[in-house]
């Protein structure tokens, strides 16, 4: 007979074990899906709806990393040269698979405790504070996520246009016309009602993803092995000035390709329990990012040296004619293309929850007409506000590098090691705290620097592209007051504050000064 050491069994003179207590009861902050849905808002209970595997997990996380901006890696190692442009990828990979488990554990700690967490404001307001959530981590994640949604748009209107020109080399039809075309799909497809109905999407992306990374490989290797590609020339251009910055655009870059950002709200899509399953999906996610990612990278430096441009499959065409056969252009820009339609509709879930929760009513049904109609106005709204943005901004490329500076490195590199720190308070003779703090300091800084060196190579190509100053005439800049009004909007709603107000009339003054 086993004897139970707890005092209550020794107070009765019990010799038995006491049973074991209940567990203990879930709190009004718990999100699963299945308990407490009158405690969740419309965004969560619509939007996040916790109904997935571990499988549908790695198929979303697949969808969101390893997404067309790894065609940019060339261009990243161009500023970094062999030694340091794997170096940094590496270094990409390692911190950033350590950081998503490490907010998934905290993630899966505050779910046992009763209290799970779907956003990463959540987060940001149970670990921080409500100051940190509201005005740094929401707005943050919010518009980094939308600048994904933008770069997304942009390059899929360059991937149509280069399946035009191989169709008719002498059509004028302009980039901006095809920006628009995708806008128009992508309104369809952002009325699909939560992350959890994207799973098989995602799924044929993965797919994609794979398909025409072989494509970039496989090109680039038949350039690099023929004479119609570029000299081979592998030194780090420009001056010393440039080449520093050059080097934090490159890093800004690699952050970009391997953020996520949305970590919690993926995590959020698991049923219950959520214990391990956010594991599994990440090592399917890195499987493939680890496969692609370095195939990519590697083929397309060795075949293109400091040429590398934006994308790596801009490089198989000079002066409109396709240096590969032009089916296999035609693929691989068509595989890119389809894989992009998916990425826009990852990154817009945020955005979607923000409105459901602005704009629906959680006690009545999820498809009822006090729901859909407002539904589809924002959400057609979102996307044309993106359209707009993506049409002005022909630089994919830096916009990669800006994202990853503003956003991705605090949101994926930072703030996870600083969460963990402060949730699980490990000891400061333990290596992981300052592994931790180490990581957290160093890629704070990085990312300062990177955000001055984003900005200032956008200044730059800005300089020589002739449809950014036509940007400031009238519609343009009435198109740029809505989006700014749009997005300080969301944000002060998420926030609960009224000083949206001010915002809009300000924004109305400026657009009666450019009138």
């Amino acid at each position: 007979m086993v004897l139970s050491t707890s005092s209550s069994v020794a107070a009765h003179g019990n010799d038995e074990e006491s049973p074991s207590p209940p567990p203990p009861q879930l709190t009004t902050t718990n999100y699963d899906h299945h308990e407490n849905k009158d405690n969740l808002d419309a965004g969560a209970l619509f939007v996040l709806k916790s109904k997935g595997s571990w499988w549908h997990c790695g198929y979303h996380l697949t969808t969101s990393i390893v997404a067309p901006a790894l065609l940019s890696l060339p261009l990243a190692f161009g500023g970094l040269g062999w030694e340091a442009g794997v170096l940094c990828l590496v270094v990409g990979a390692l911190v950033t698979f350590y950081s998503y488990n490490l907010l998934s554990l905290v993630l899966e700690h505050h779910a046992q405790l009763g209290m799970r967490q779907l956003r990463f404001r959540d987060m940001a307001h149970q670990i921080l504070g409500p100051g940190w959530s509201r005005y740094f981590v929401g707005p943050i994640q919010f518009l980094v996520c939308y600048g994904a949604v933008v770069a997304s748009i942009l390059l899929s209107g360059q991937c149509m246009k280069t399946i035009y020109l191989l169709s008719n080399s002498n059509g004028d039809m302009k980039l901006y016309q095809f920006v628009i075309i995708f806008g128009g799909l992508l309104l369809i497809l952002a009325q699909l009602p939560s992350f959890h109905s994207l799973r098989h999407i995602n799924l044929v992306s993965l797919v994609l993803c794979l398909a025409y990374s072989f494509c970039a490989t496989a090109g680039s290797i038949y350039l690099g092995n023929s004479s119609k590609g570029p000299p081979k020339d592998y030194s780090v251009t420009g001056n010393t000035t440039h080449r520093v910055f050059g080097v934090f655009n490159a890093i800004a870059i690699i952050a970009t390709t391997f953020g996520n950002g949305i970590i919690p709200e993926i995590q959020a899509t698991v049923a219950a329990p959520v214990k391990g399953k956010m594991f599994k999906g990440l090592c399917v996610c890195y499987t493939v990012a680890c496969a692609t990612f370095f195939s990519v990278a590697v083929s397309g430096y060795w075949a293109f040296g400091n040429k590398a441009e934006s994308t790596v499959l801009n490089n198989f065409m000079k002066n409109g004619k396709s240096l590969v056969p032009k089916w296999f252009l035609l693929m691989a820009n068509l595989f890119t293309f389809l894989q992009l339609s998916a990425v826009s509709v990852v990154y817009l879930q945020p955005t979607n929850e923000v409105l459901e929760r602005a704009f629906a009513d959680p006690k009545t049904g999820q498809f009822s007409a006090r729901n859909v109609v407002p539904r589809l106005v924002s959400r057609s709204m979102t996307v044309a506000i993106a359209t707009t943005a993506a049409a002005m901004l022909p630089f994919f490329g830096d916009i990669n590098a800006l994202l990853g500076a503003f956003g991705f490195i605090p949101l994926d590199f930072v703030l996870p090691v600083i969460f963990f720190n402060l949730t699980f308070k490990p000891s400061k003779r333990k290596p992981i705290f300052w592994i931790n703090t180490i990581i957290a300091v160093v890629f704070s800084a990085i990312g300062v620097i990177a955000a001055v060196a984003a900005v200032r190579q956008i200044s730059l190509d800005a300089e020589n592209i002739q449809i950014v100053r036509q940007c400031i005439d009238v519609s343009c800049a009435n198109c740029l007051v809505l989006a700014l009004a749009s997005s300080f909007y969301y944000i002060c709603r998420v926030s609960n504050t009224n000083y949206w107000l001010v915002g809009v009339k300000e924004l109305a003054k400026l657009r009666e000064s450019r009138e």
